[in-house]
This record gives structure tokens, sequence and C-alpha cells, in this order.
């Protein structure tokens, strides 16, 4: 069986990499392992800080050494770092414009048997809201790699959503990652269906299924949530029409939002969302999960069926 790298691990091992070429620091909030920057504590122990069990200080202590010019990457679960340490990361980090990587792994309800209370699905929503606040969601470990070298080359606060679970890649090799452009997988006309994380290999499971139907989707894995590639969609969406957003998160204020926003604004196609139904997580296997809450290609298909022509 290949070794396949959930996004967590690939995150992890793209500091400890990239640690050689650029002058940062990284710090953890006693979730090193879990996060993965224990790769990089090993390799560079005076440039890595453990923080403890304190996200509100962790982010604080972040804006503090990036307010004196050092580029800071600040690590934890997302329902702690977007959920518990909110109000430092708008206050301190976010309203000063400080170059600082918000690095949050465990997102979404398909990190397993964790549960409701560590499932956060409602961060992407949160931190789009943040003025100047970019966010990144990468779909496999090799995009996962470029977005921390990307994130590295961007002035200025990110927000970088990683999940838990190893899965086969989208990408066989690093990809033309650009921050704020989306990256086109298939072309299709019938249905233009707009993805991120875990949801873009679904994505294309779907538009297989679709294509022996007669149907063309053109599949887009739209990494940056904010800044989003509005010209992307509205080229898109001109054509087909028709349009599917599919994530990990609450439809409410996240990918399918940032989305719906575009497409009201020019009035431009019909549009569905495949995501958390306004609802919690719940503990079970990621099998489970995937098919309890329909984050699946199956969901994808039926939702296409849905659209009134």
């Amino acid at each position: 069986m290949e070794n396949y790298l959930s996004t967590r691990v690939a995150y992890g091992e793209a500091l400890a990499t990239l640690g050689d070429q650029y002058d940062f620091v990284v710090l953890d909030a006693d979730l090193s392992k879990a996060t993965q920057t224990c790769l990089f504590a090993k390799k560079f122990p005076g440039r890595f800080f453990n923080i403890g069990i304190s996200e509100g200080d962790m982010m604080s202590t972040a804006a503090g050494l990036a307010s004196c010019g050092k580029m800071v990457f600040a690590s934890t679960f997302a329902m702690f770092a977007a959920g518990r340490a909110y109000e430092q990361i708008r206050n301190s980090i976010a309203y000063n414009g400080l170059n600082v990587k918000i690095c949050a792994t465990h997102a979404g309800v398909l990190i397993g048997e964790d549960g409701a209370s560590h499932q956060c699905i409602e961060d992407i929503s949160l931190m789009r809201t943040i003025p100047g606040m970019t966010v990144i969601v990468p779909c496999d470990q090799y995009s996962a790699y470029r977005a921390v070298e990307a994130a590295i080359h961007f002035h200025g606060p990110v927000y970088l959503r990683f999940g838990r679970m190893s899965s086969r890649p989208v990408y066989q090799e690093n990809p033309d990652f650009q921050i704020g452009k989306g990256i086109v997988l298939r072309e299709g006309n019938d249905v233009t269906i707009v993805a991120i994380g875990d949801l873009v290999k679904e994505s294309m499971k779907a538009a297989e299924i679709l294509a022996a139907k007669g149907v063309s989707a053109a599949v887009i894995d739209m990494h940056t949530v904010k800044p989003i590639d509005r010209d992307l969609i509205i080229k898109y969406a001109s054509v087909s029409k028709k349009v599917i957003t599919a994530e990990d998160h609450s439809i409410i204020g996240g990918l399918g939002s940032a989305v719906a926003e575009v497409l009201a604004e020019g009035n431009l196609a019909q549009l569905r969302r495949v995501g958390i139904m306004d609802c919690f997580g719940r503990s079970g296997t990621r099998d489970a999960l995937m098919e309890k809450y329909e984050l699946n290609a199956e969901k994808i298909v039926k939702t296409y069926d849905s659209f009134q022509d």
C-alpha cells in the first residue's frame, strides 16, 4: 500500500523542510504530535516554542514576535484556533496586519471519533469575516506543502486549514499553487463543481459518475476561500449556469456562502451547496461520518439532479 499523507502531516513536513530556507518560528499549544509541528521542533529546537494549553496566550505571543519582525506559524486544532483564540487573532494579529500564519489541524467532521466538541465546522466562516485575513484549505499532501510555501512568501495574516486523515492525493506532484487562484481540475459545460479539502477528491469522483450519464462537469479546487477567485467562478458559472459547492464545513459562512456572494452579485447561475447542514458533528469513523453527513460523490450527483432547467 502506498504511503499517502494527511494534510496535517504534509504541513509538518513542509515546516521541517522549508525551515532550512526561510527564517520563521513555530508555536504550538501542547499538540505538536497531532499537528506534526514536532517534526520542526526536532530539527530546529531553538525556533520552536510550546506555549502549553493556552491558545489565547499562543496567539498573543505570536503577535508579539511578529511585531518584532519574526514570521510566525502558530498551530493547534481548528476548534481551539478559530474558536477559543478568536479574539486574540482578530484584535492582536489581524487588526495589526501581522505576519502570523494560523495553522489549524483536525478541521471538519471527517476527523473522525473526536466528536462534536472537536469537530470545528464554523472556522472558515469565522476567519473569512476578519478583515485582511487570507483563508486557505489545501486538498491533499502536495497542495498542503505548496500552501505553506505560498504563505511564507505572503506577508500578512493567513489561516491554513488542515485535516486529520490520510487519503489518496488529488495531485500527482506539487501543483501550480497561487493564493487567490483556483485550480481547474476538469473541464465541463453542464455544471461547475467548486470544492475544498476532502471534498475535492469526492467532486472528481462525482464528475466521473456524471460523465457516465452524459453530464459534463467542471471541477475547481478553490483552495483559497478568501480572497476567492471571482473571475474563475464567473467564467465557469456563466457557461454552465449551474454551480455546486462542496465542503467539510457548515454551508453557512463557508465556501458555499463565498461562492453564493459572487453568483448573487452577478445573477449568474443556480447554486446548490453540499456541506454540513446547520448541525453539529458526532463521533464516528471517517467513512461513517462521510455517509451520515453526505459528504461524498453520491450526494454531489444527487444534488445535480435537483437542478431545475
